[in-house]
């Protein structure tokens, strides 16, 4: 089976099944540093809205070099940097693995006067975020609000608006890519060649070129839980850099030693499937399908994307889509994304 004949193969196994999911979607895939797929299925567009992955492309990514530096460590104290945080207890390792204690996600933005500046609504959510109750749990929860906080703690550690750290981190990681947050939610290009996401209700519009999560729209189109767009060949990129921080031959100003400490599993087993940051494989319910190895690493983003690299395989693969076009409670494209995992795998095998 010639490798052409295996993308051909892929594209029809999506085709058949895409419609109930998303519009379209776009994949790569990297085996031992080569691209070995690159697809674009149904309607697709140059650029999308990464959602959570912002939570792994920047925020990881900008947490590994701070710890490069020295300025925070395992043992530090969110309230070390942000010393209006309520919970003396909570550390920054745990914002990363989601056992904060925080709830997984809240309406923020029906909370901000959205008449006031960017600036003032991040700082306000600052407020609200300072004292809620920790939830009693020995298990992960997925929470937004605990990255959200790990932005005020970059601010913190850098002196810097967050919008600056994300830009000292792009030009030293990403010089030549074209990632973006779209500040104030003003589209960097013409807002046709972004993939619209959904109509939203509370925003009476289609959302097409501005950020689909509504708190980070709330915040001017900046945070470190989503607010980032790029396209399937910046994410296809991401993915060969996280390969070469886990192979440990990484040339770039992040230390393979710290790559992989944040790579590897952070919490014990059936208390969540964590890394520093990233997702690893939960069994027989993971969205990289049924063959990634345990010490896999990745992510999925709310509007149809996720970044999966499995070092055993030496394998990566990347997916962009705007699945919530058919509307954010749409669940096809839970079931549709660990099944192009395998059919990746299995077709694959018969190259």
């Amino acid at each position: 089976m010639s490798l052409s004949s295996f993308e051909k193969k892929l594209k029809k196994q999506i085709e058949a099944v895409l419609a109930p999911a998303s519009p379209g979607l776009q994949v790569q895939v990297h085996q031992t540093g080569k691209k070995v797929c690159d697809l674009a299925v149904g309607e697709t567009y140059a650029y999308y809205d990464f959602a959570s992955l912002t939570k792994v492309v920047f925020t990881v990514q900008a947490m590994m070099k701070a710890y490069d530096e020295g300025r925070w460590n395992l043992k530090s104290k969110v309230k070390e940097f942000c010393p209006w945080f309520a919970h003396d207890e909570v550390t920054v390792a745990q914002c990363l693995t989601h056992s904060t204690g925080l709830t997984w996600w809240m309406p923020l933005y029906q909370q901000l006067d959205l008449s006031t500046s960017s600036l003032n609504r991040w700082t306000e959510g600052a407020r609200i975020l300072r004292s809620l109750p920790l939830q009693k749990s020995e298990a992960s929860v997925y929470s937004d609000l605990g990255f959200i906080l790990l932005g005020h703690v970059l601010e913190s550690l850098y002196a810097l608006p967050l919008i600056e750290v994300w830009e000292r981190l792009k030009a030293d990681i990403y010089p030549r890519s074209t990632l973006e947050f779209h500040r104030d939610n003003q589209p960097v290009h013409s807002s046709r060649y972004y993939a619209p996401t959904e109509r939203c209700r509370w925003r009476q519009k289609t959302i097409q070129g501005e950020v689909h999560d509504d708190n980070t729209w709330a915040f001017g189109g900046v945070s470190t839980h989503a607010g980032l767009f790029g396209s399937i060949d910046d994410l296809g990129w991401f993915a060969l850099y996280l390969r070469t921080q886990m192979k440990g031959f990484s040339k770039l100003s992040i230390k393979s030693k710290t790559a992989q400490l944040f790579a590897s599993r952070a919490r014990p087993q059936g208390k969540g499937d964590w890394a520093l940051g990233y997702m690893m494989p939960t069994p027989g319910g993971s969205s990289s399908g049924n063959y990634f190895s345990p010490d896999s690493i990745g992510h999925t983003g709310f509007t149809g994307t996720s970044i999966w690299y499995d070092p055993s395989r030496d394998l990566s693969v990347s997916i962009l889509s705007n699945r919530v076009f058919y509307g954010r409670e749409n669940k096809e494209f839970a079931s549709l994304r660990p099944q192009i995992h395998n059919w990746i795998i299995e077709g694959l095998k018969r190259v």
